[in-house]
């Protein structure tokens, strides 16, 4: 089936421990290894035909996995793939952001930590990556490894959702969440889909 599949990353240990991990290129832990090894199984089983990976560690080495489990020699990376910048609350516990900061981010689509980005940056970049892939899928689905600010905003795009929207979500470590075209624009297929 043509669709795209994007695939969270395995888990860190910056993600086992809640800390706000954008920028910040720390490898996978045991934990997202294995993971990365059970999302890649499902992968491989789509027959996808192109693999594209934000230029973190994290989804670099993740997309490793899918790739040696599908067969494909080559990994392109996309850096309109890569996770949100948090600025100076990069690496900190979201609970230890000040209130109203909290506030502020999840009411203002446009406000960005300083240092940072948006959400609606980050919007505008999927956006443009998603339109373009879903223009140009053959036949065999083509997977996208990616984070969860990214995918969130992958979804709120095609559902015709505001950027806030993505506060709403979950998102977990090594899960698909696959988009295909439709009739009337791009269609939500699966979403937090486990391995």
């Amino acid at each position: 089936m043509s669709q795209v599949v994007f695939v969270r990353h395995g888990q860190t240990d910056a993600n086992a421990a809640g800390l706000l991990l954008g920028r910040t290129d720390p490898d996978l832990n045991g934990a997202g290894i294995a993971q990365a090894a059970a999302v890649a199984a499902r992968v491989a089983a789509l027959g996808p035909e192109r693999i594209l990976t934000s230029p973190l560690a994290r989804c670099a080495q993740t997309a490793a996995a899918i790739a040696a489990a599908c067969g494909i020699a080559a990994v392109e990376t996309e850096p309109r793939l890569i996770e949100v910048d948090y600025g100076e609350y990069d690496g900190l516990p979201f609970s230890e952001l000040p209130r109203d900061l909290v506030v502020r981010w999840r009411t203002d689509a446009d406000f960005a930590p300083p240092g940072g980005e948006s959400l609606a940056e980050v919007g505008e970049r999927v956006a443009g990556f998603a339109t373009e892939v879903l223009a140009d899928l053959g036949r065999a689905p083509v997977v996208a490894v990616s984070h969860v600010s990214p995918i969130k905003a992958a979804v709120c795009w095609a559902l015709g959702l505001p950027d806030l929207a993505a506060w709403r979500f979950r998102l977990d470590n090594a899960t698909m969440t696959r988009l295909a075209p439709g009739p009337d624009g791009p269609v939500l297929c699966s979403f937090n889909e486990p391995a």
